[in-house]
């Protein structure tokens, strides 16, 4: 096994490579059982269990990006190799992506590590004496290192895996705003626009008054077009920030990462087209149990091999692979 990664030659450039995954994809097929697991707060998290129910088996915990879900293709993927290693896998839909809006106001977001903490807390109780590894990606892979940096000793996990980090949201806010990266911007911003617009209509159509006034203080949903509209007008006053630019400041993993004292790896793209190459890590600022494994294509969260017939994805042979290692 090495670590070099082979990108199909009929997918050149960073659009290709992110865009095959959540469009080309033939999604793969997997019979697992949903969990819901209820929060301090009243809230839930939806878990979607695969493989071995094995007291012992090796359980990874696997992290979507940014309205994505535990059905997002790099999911499905990674737990099915994993199941036919014979280890077991919990996919995390973060709060209201599963399918049904969360109950509360607050929503999720890209430093709720909190939520995580509550996840590994539960899982850990559910199999103490399985090795417990957590693997995120975008989104849940920034969320995953602040985690690992807030933590410091006491993360409860054996290892972690982090894919596509936006190191620094300010900065990640910028570049998703150049170029053709203006295309993934739009996508985002409907998106989200509609999670917050679904949970309007809950609150509105089973009565909750107070829940609703909640995001309706928050002002009209229009007119936002870029990530500094959106955290600045509904995630930070929805989640305890004073703006965009404390949001981003406290939520940036790259701010955590020296604190780290779980082993980590990261697999980044030098041509991920929502990050610069200058928001990534010095080797100083990690910690001496991470490794940093940069590419120079690959896309974002994309990192497709093969053929045309025959693709194959580097991140489903890297990760298993990296992480049995450690077993």
């Amino acid at each position: 096994m090495t670590t070099d990664f082979r990108p199909a030659w009929w997918l050149p450039g960073p659009h290709l490579q992110t865009l095959w995954n959540p469009f080309c994809r033939k999604p793969p097929q997997l019979e697992r059982q949903r969990e819901r697991l209820w929060l301090d707060d009243g809230d839930f998290l939806d878990l979607d269990w695969h493989g071995p129910h094995d007291a012992h088996a090796p359980l990874v915990l696997v992290l979507h990006g940014l309205t994505g879900s535990s059905n997002s293709l790099y999911v499905l993927g990674l737990q099915q190799v994993l199941a036919a290693r014979g280890w077991a896998s919990v996919a995390l839909n973060w709060r209201g992506c599963s399918g049904e809006p969360n109950l509360l106001p607050r929503g999720y977001h890209s430093g709720a590590s909190e939520d995580l903490a509550s996840a590994v807390v539960h899982l850990r109780a559910q199999r103490p004496m399985a090795p417990l590894y957590t693997v995120g990606y975008s989104l849940g892979g920034n969320v995953l290192l602040k985690y690992l940096g807030e933590s410091g000793e006491q993360s409860q996990l054996q290892a972690a895996v982090a894919v596509s980090v936006p190191f620094r949201l300010d900065q990640c806010a910028d570049r998703i705003g150049l170029g053709f990266s203006r295309v993934y911007q739009a996508h985002f911003m409907r998106e989200m626009v509609a999670y917050v617009n679904n949970k309007q209509r809950l609150f509105a159509d089973s009565g909750q008054g107070e829940r609703l006034s909640v995001l309706q203080r928050l002002g009209p949903l229009d007119g936002m077009r870029t990530f500094w509209d959106f955290d600045g007008r509904i995630t930070a006053p929805l989640h305890g920030f004073a703006d965009a630019h404390d949001y981003y400041r406290r939520a940036s993993s790259r701010f955590y990462l020296g604190e780290i004292r779980t082993r980590t790896l990261i697999i980044q793209a030098e041509d991920d087209p929502f990050i610069f190459r200058h928001s990534l890590p010095e080797a100083g600022e990690l910690a001496p149990g991470t490794e940093f494994e940069l590419h120079a294509q690959g896309g974002h969260v994309g990192f497709v091999e093969g053929s045309p017939r025959r693709p194959s994805y580097y991140l489903e042979r890297r990760i298993p692979h990296w992480l049995d290692t450690l077993t």
